[in-house]
């Protein structure tokens, strides 16, 4: 996926090779320029009929806008097995994890629905946890390309990460769409946990409160931070300092306000995209030789085609099937709490992973 060298120059905007995760066209393509294409994206569809008109698919009735998202969204939850069980090195290393625990989590939940019902809530604020890592790991790797000592600023970065991210949900229109889940604790006569949902609305305004003066302390130290680092000689990415300005701005505007109703949408859109490129930027030979298609001449464009209709049959799947047979749930959950899991351990900058 090579530019021409005046695009290139364009959008590096003087900015050395070196310091992109695979090119200039590449990185802002499918890593820097996703949050605003997201936010933009969620600006055209909010009036239009794709995310307010019902329509009826596979028995079920929802907004195409939905059920695309849907689609996409399971994707790239299922893309991370080309990368654990699809690179040899990576398997190797990690053997037991692969094969052992997810059978054991899919009977456990076929078995008991304390852990259906836990595991289905767990995904929800995972999920929260996990997208803020991946914009973790992108600004890691950039500081890193620059040269940088990459367990420097590691932890500050972490906490700002998880800032961006939680802390609009926290304090913002959207918290009690992830609050909610909590409900589903009702069947199993827990009273504790559905106590939550009416626990976090009654004082969202001091978890706000409190977020808010947190957050600009933290954001204000930050800074000082970063600016004590380049006095000493650290080397400011400007690339990093784009994604996190840019992501932050997103997530504060889609959590915080969920202006448009869009926030999921907005926020799962640029995760994925960012997601699939990263998948592909580093697997693109191991699912070549996965698809036995690595000495045809365009091999690599049959791997890429392949790769993104294995994924997104699997997205469709998720979106025809009854979730209400335990059976099928479980299967969606378990590709779930795997890709949040997984990508813990086998994505790691200090460990040259990524």
């Amino acid at each position: 996926m090579k530019a021409s060298a005046s695009v290139s120059e364009t959008a590096s905007w003087s900015i050395p090779r070196s310091a992109y995760i695979v090119s200039p066209s590449y990185d802002w393509m499918l890593f820097l320029l996703p949050p605003v294409i997201a936010l933009l994206l969620g600006y055209f569809v909010k009036d239009s009929w794709v995310a307010n008109d019902i329509i009826e698919f596979a028995g079920y009735e929802q907004t195409l806008a939905g059920l695309l998202m849907g689609i996409f969204i399971h994707a790239h939850l299922f893309a991370v097995f080309f990368r654990s069980h699809g690179n040899p090195h990576v398997f190797g290393q990690f053997k037991s994890r692969f094969l052992i625990v997810p059978p054991i989590l899919y009977f456990g939940m076929l078995t008991s629905n304390w852990v259906l019902i836990s595991v289905s809530v767990l995904a929800t604020f995972w999920d929260v946890y996990h997208s803020a890592l991946q914009t973790f790991g992108f600004a890691r790797i950039y500081d890193n390309k620059y040269g940088n000592n990459p367990a420097l600023s590691r932890r500050l970065d972490w906490w700002l990460n998880q800032l961006l991210y939680a802390g609009p949900i926290l304090a913002g229109a959207t918290m009690m769409d992830h609050f909610n889940d909590f409900w589903e604790f009702e069947e199993l006569g827990a009273a504790f946990f559905t106590n939550i949902p009416a626990y976090m609305e009654g004082n969202q305004q001091y978890f706000a409160w409190a977020i808010i003066s947190f957050g600009c302390f933290f954001l204000a130290f930050y800074l000082f931070f970063q600016l004590r680092l380049a006095r000493q000689g650290y080397h400011i990415s400007p690339l990093k300092v784009y994604l996190l300005v840019t992501t932050g701005f997103v997530s504060i505007f889609a959590w915080g306000f969920n202006s448009w109703g869009e926030a999921f949408l907005i926020m799962n859109f640029f995760h994925a995209l960012q997601y699939f490129g990263i998948v592909w930027a580093r697997e693109k030979t191991n699912i070549a030789r996965i698809f036995r298609v690595q000495h045809y001449v365009f091999g690599k464009y049959v791997a890429l085609a392949l790769f993104l209709s294995v994924t997104l049959m699997y997205g469709l799947w998720t979106e025809v099937i009854d979730l209400d047979i335990t059976t099928l749930w479980a299967v969606t959950l378990t590709v779930s709490i795997m890709h949040f899991w997984y990508d813990g351990f086998i994505w790691s900058v200090q460990k040259k992973q990524v």
